[in-house]
């Protein structure tokens, strides 16, 4: 085919071309079911523990004027692009990031440009499964009694610390049957397999449709627990969580901290809602479900978790609540809170099970990007795909695990790839959306089967704005983080990643793995295209 045919004319062919496709391919039940699938896939663990943590760190209520422009500067626009892209190129024959990335870009090498869109949900599930049957083995801990230590909180420190096995020396305890951790894990593994299994409609949305509304429920079980305490202590509580510092504006790090919670937050950049909208029927409405999308997920971050999580640590554990760190205020400030608390048990079982709910909705959103990819590119039945996952994402949550002393391996997981990765793929979407697929072409897209309409304004923040912003972000926190960093006035060295690196073995093999993952998945990548251009799947763009 020439290519100096008109985009329309091709556009049109490939419409009739992948026809056969539609008829096969999975799609979402119900409006509501896509909406909180993606709402799933947003709230998380952050929601309830990092977003409380960085708001005390970072000027309290002050935090709230950064954290909303990037919300409107970056999110939410973001967010539109990713769907308008994702039901493009659903309905253009695929569903996967690789396939989608060579549909918007026109052009077949564009696919390597989504390795990143593979690697990212896949790497982050094997740390995220792991979080996530901690959580589920607090509630257990808690439906048992076990976890109801008193008021010593160095107990609850040295409960996680032996549960995880992040002790120094205690590399490969969850193997050696110290812990029960493997046992959770391998539960936690087999319920999300199960639901992926099922699919997109009968399996995630079926799961989210119940466990969405299950959650608020949860919480706001919780919520009024902890606004009903003495008043005097509720009110310092909450104070010490919006009360605002407005020096902390003038601090860079306050808006870097500000604009990276809401970029994790709504899963941007993650590979997940570009998938998942691919899905989507062609009058789908894409603007006000991913407004909505959005609002739920501001909904549970800021009405539920910047309420409950801080306020109830700094109840009963005074100023020092503000210093734990995420996984520090979830498991150790947060139970030792739970046990001074009347009725404790109960409303301690009730905050874990809420978390696990999260973590699960979220995990579920992860797998499907690399199975959809699996099934297209290798036409894999949907029993093969997932084993094929499960062996993948096992072998890395076993790393994880393993490697438990200091969480160093997990940490490494979640630096380069949940965070310095994500940044990067964000930067991609961004250019691809507003200078190869163009705000014009995005503009009409997105507009069919809507009821609004993305305000021109918008457009034009993706094509300009967006990029050097998420340039700024991604210049900033590199500054902040990889390279050794020293106190002028102490003359103290912080270590940044690089020098850890070069002194840590664990941290290097962690980086061996991911680049292995990545070598893996690129070949993958190269080897679907080769497979697609036999089909004909890439003519209609030569």
């Amino acid at each position: 085919m020439s290519r100096s045919k008109d985009w329309k004319d091709v556009e049109n062919s490939s419409e009739n071309q992948t026809a056969s496709h539609h008829g096969s391919k999975e799609q979402w039940g119900t409006r509501i079911g896509v909406i909180l699938a993606v709402a799933g896939s947003a709230v998380g663990l952050g929601n309830f523990l990092r977003f409380p943590g960085q708001a005390a760190q970072n000027g309290g209520g002050a935090f709230l004027l950064p954290y909303f422009i990037s919300l409107l500067v970056l999110g939410i626009p973001l967010c539109w692009a990713e769907w308008t892209m994702g039901r493009y190129g659903g309905h253009h024959g695929f569903n996967s990031s690789p396939g989608i990335f060579s549909v918007v870009c026109r052009n077949a090498k564009a696919r390597y440009l989504a390795v990143p869109a593979l690697l990212i949900p896949l790497v982050i599930y094997m740390y995220y499964v792991v979080i996530e049957a901690w959580c589920l083995a607090y509630a257990f801990s808690y439906l048992n009694g076990s976890l109801m230590l008193g008021d010593d909180p160095e107990a609850y420190g040295s409960f996680f610390g032996s549960f995880v096995g992040s002790g120094e020396g205690q590399n490969g305890a969850a193997f050696r049957g110290e812990s029960s951790l493997l046992y959770f894990v391998v539960i936690t593994f087999v319920i999300n397999f199960i639901f992926i299994y099922r699919g997109v409609a009968k399996g995630i949305e079926t799961f989210c449709r119940y466990a969405i509304p299950l959650m608020v429920v949860c919480a706001l079980c919780v919520l009024a627990r902890v606004l009903t305490l003495p008043a005097d202590k509720v009110n310092e509580g909450l104070g010490f969580m919006w009360n605002p510092d407005f020096s902390a504006l003038l601090d860079s790090k306050t808006w870097l901290a500000a604009s990276g919670q809401i970029f994790f937050s709504l899963s941007v950049g993650f590979g997940v809602i570009v998938n998942y909208a691919s899905y989507l029927k062609k009058k789908d409405d894409v603007v006000l479900s991913g407004l909505t999308a959005c609002g739920m997920n501001e909904f549970f971050e800021v009405c539920l978790g910047g309420l409950i999580t801080l306020p109830a640590a700094f109840i009963f554990l005074g100023a020092a609540a503000g210093d734990q760190g995420t996984f520090g205020l979830g498991f150790t400030a947060l139970p030792n809170v739970f046990a001074q608390m009347p009725a404790g048990q109960f409303f301690g079982f009730l905050w874990f099970f809420m978390l696990f709910l999260a973590a699960i909705t979220s995990s579920l959103s992860m797998l499907q990007p690399v199975i959809a990819f699996f099934e297209e590119g290798f036409g894999m039945q949907r029993g093969a795909s997932v084993s094929l996952l499960g062996i993948i994402s096992l072998s890395g949550s076993g790393f994880v695990m393993y490697f438990s002393a200091g969480l160093k391996a997990l940490d490494t997981f979640d630096f380069w790839v949940g965070t310095f990765l994500i940044f990067v793929l964000a930067m991609v979407q961004a250019v691809i959306y507003g200078w190869v697929f163009g705000i014009e072409q995005g503009a009409k897209e997105s507009s069919q089967g809507s009821h609004l309409r993305i305000p021109t304004v918008v457009q034009y923040m993706l094509k300009y704005v967006v990029p050097v912003y998420l340039g700024l972000i991604f210049i900033a926190f590199a500054w902040e983080n990889v390279l050794d960093k020293t106190d002028p006035e102490t003359g103290a060295v912080t270590q940044g990643y690089l020098s850890k690196i070069a002194g840590d073995e664990v941290i290097l093999m962690s980086l061996l793995f991911i680049g292995g993952t990545i070598a893996f998945l690129t070949v993958m990548v190269h080897v679907a295209g080769i497979r697609w251009r036999q089909q004909g799947r890439f003519d209609q763009m030569e």
